[in-house]
């Protein structure tokens, strides 16, 4: 293999790592939207405990995922100059 060879590799890997990256966190953040939605109907139905935990679990996951995604493509935009 030559560096050419490595280096196209490197590249297939990392876009295969943003595409993953950029799944991983659309579907994490429907699931904790509806999660969020759910906590809020707790909160409306007066468990209020349960709701808060529910909705704030769904934002702090949704916002890792965003941020894990947003990691991957930097790298990608990095690559590419």
């Amino acid at each position: 293999m030559n560096n050419f060879e490595i280096e196209r590799l490197i590249v297939q890997e990392r876009i295969r790592q943003a595409r993953l990256s950029f799944n991983v966190a659309i579907f994490a953040t429907a699931t904790f939207a509806s999660m969020s939605l759910a906590g809020i109907g707790l909160q409306l139905s007066g468990k209020l405990p349960e709701g808060t935990a529910t909705a704030m679990s769904g934002m702090v996951v949704s916002g890792y995922f965003s941020r894990l995604a947003k990691d991957a493509n930097d790298r990608l935009d990095r690559l590419s100059d």
